[in-house]
């Protein structure tokens, strides 16, 4: 059931209400009024998103199906059921779990990693590294995902439930640079495993390796063997995806680069090569720029083929696009091919994928009204959470927030592991959230806030000093590189409670505001330009800290997060 407080919101945007009178109705106010109480009755967790839907009724879609970086997708589809995972880097919990029905609508559903191993190493922002492009496999009723972690190995998860609990990280192959693996059991029992390397670990990539693996899956049994070197065509090939059909291996393989790169598809009748290539889609004269690295998947009635893939758009990551698929003389050819030359490109609108009846509109979670016992499923950590950062309180539909001691060598929020973080939703968008702040009177600088988090990363928040609370507005350039936070003060706030916005707009252009009633709102500061973070688009969350240590935190109490137009 749906909270009525959110089923209001909802209205009201169908309504036609502008932004401003959208958040003072819903909130129960008028202009210039204090707010009435504007508590939840229960979760929203079926809305659908308010700002990104690529269901276009009518049996057709937009791309991206998914405007969020869910970078390097892979699929797999089980009887009438698709899984999706994507890489989460350091993100926890990680290798997050997608559903769909048809390919275009798609819930998040889970986590296949409660935390990351070795967990010590990844209790700091570990940016960039930790889970790198997934592969998901169903084989013998249960689920499969291998990754590389580009500093430990390839790693390897399984469960039966893929909502459900996954069983422990297996260690499958040890070593520096091992990245983007891939599962394959063959016809006659042999499993394999195909990967790629990180050249910033290993001293070499655009190449690809094949090891045999025992058939549980759970260590390789050779030295592995160079099944492609794309130095010559196909720089950077990595991200490999095994498939057999018709008496062909084949490897899907993305090369190029991130964000200028094709689609690479190699074939040969021995799993061992020799191999064919062929590019199989590449930009063409689309704007979708470098479309690659995904998964080939079929329809149920297995009449009908479809490519899941990135592009990568800058500040927003690697956004997820649906390509039609078919087959001539055995090789794959994505999108549309105008010129007929076997080379598609990425299409911006198609008929659906026909699996048999059509589905309601589904879109990852976004907004979140603090009402269950756990955090919503879109909420990442920025790195393995402490038990003390964070108390949801059902019965007031709120969540607390502790303020956490800054790391010892902090030198801006790069370095800051409480950080809960969603990802951009939508190419524009706005943020709305509502906090009540308790600080410890015996400190000074405690700070809670909405941040928008990536390599220039800015938050508007409330900061505890001997006088009061006042409001700040901070913004870090270049953050990788140390470069300290610029501050202002915007005044003394009156009493403890105060509502957060940050509207983003084209190109990721972020202007923060707040205000005392939740109906004016003030402009804090000049529109903050997010960038990438490393490998990742930017998030927006919200953060408590604090810089001293203390035997009793102070905390905040955040009574709802909204994302709208």
């Amino acid at each position: 059931m749906q909270s009525k407080k959110y089923l209001a919101f909802s209205l009201l945007l169908l309504l036609g209400c502008t932004n401003e009178q959208l958040f003072n109705r819903s909130s129960g106010t008028r202009s210039g009024a204090a707010p009435a109480t504007d508590k939840a009755v229960s979760s929203p967790t079926g809305d659908v998103s308010q700002v990104w839907v690529a269901d276009l009724g009518r049996g057709t879609y937009k791309n991206p199906i998914l405007y969020a970086d869910y970078s390097d997708p892979d699929v797999c589809r089980v009887g009438e059921d698709f899984y999706m995972t994507s890489s989460s880097f350091n993100a926890v919990p990680g290798l997050q779990i997608l559903h769909s029905k048809d390919l275009v609508n798609w819930k998040l559903i889970g986590y296949a990693l409660d935390r990351l191993t070795p967990y010590e190493h990844f209790a700091t922002p570990q940016h960039g590294n930790g889970v790198w492009a997934p592969a998901i496999r169903h084989h013998k009723g249960e689920f499969y995902i291998y990754w590389g972690d580009p500093d430990f190995g390839i790693y390897m998860v399984k469960t039966k439930d893929p909502a459900g609990k996954w069983e422990a990280p297996v260690l499958v192959k040890e070593g520096k640079g091992l990245i983007d693996s891939c599962p394959f059991w063959d016809e006659d029992g042999q499993a394999y495993l195909v990967h790629g390397w990180a050249g910033s670990r290993a001293g070499i990539k655009s190449v690809l390796t094949l090891n045999r693996m025992n058939p549980e899956g759970t260590e390789v049994l050779d030295e592995g063997v160079m099944v492609f070197d794309g130095h010559d065509n196909h720089p950077t090939v990595e991200g490999p995806k095994f498939y057999k059909r018709n008496g062909y291996y084949y490897i899907f393989a993305p090369a190029g680069g991130v964000s200028t790169g094709w689609q690479l598809v190699l074939r040969s009748k021995n799993i061992y090569g020799p191999y064919e290539e062929k590019i199989v889609m590449d930009q063409g004269s689309s704007p979708v720029n470098g479309p690659h690295q995904g998964a080939w998947v079929d329809t149920p009635n297995g009449k009908e083929d479809w490519f899941v893939h990135f592009q990568d758009v800058d500040a927003y990551g690697r956004i997820v696009h649906l390509q039609p698929m078919q087959w001539k003389n055995d090789w794959p050819v994505i999108g549309e091919d105008k010129d007929g030359d076997g080379k598609g490109q990425p299409v911006l609108t198609h008929r659906k994928p026909a699996v048999g009846k059509n589905y309601p509109v589904a879109t990852p979670q976004e907004s979140d009204e603090f009402e269950g016992h756990k955090l919503g499923l879109q909420w990442q950590w920025h790195a393995n959470p402490k038990a003390t950062w964070a108390f949801l309180n059902p019965a007031k539909g709120q969540l607390r927030l502790f303020t956490d001691q800054l790391p010892a060598n902090y030198k801006n929020f790069w370095d800051v592991p409480n950080l809960l973080l969603q990802k951009f939703p939508a190419e524009t968008f706005t943020v709305t959230t509502k906090l009540k702040f308790t600080p410890n009177e015996k400190l000074q600088n405690e700070r809670t806030g909405l941040i928008v988090m990536s390599d220039s990363y800015g938050h508007i928040s409330l900061v505890s000093k001997p006088d009061g609370l006042y409001l700040a507005y901070t913004t870090g350039l270049q953050a990788e590189k140390g470069t300290a936070d610029t501050e202002t003060l915007l005044g003394k706030l009156n009493g403890n409670e105060v509502y957060f916005r940050v509207k983003v707009d084209k190109g990721g252009k972020c202007q923060f505001s707040y205000s005392e009633n939740g109906a004016q709102f003030t402009n804090a500061g000049s529109p903050l330009t997010a960038k990438p973070g490393k490998w990742i688009g930017a998030k927006v969350g919200i953060f408590a800290v604090r810089q001293d240590k203390i035997n009793d935190s102070g905390f905040a109490d955040y009574d709802w997060f909204r994302i709208t137009p």
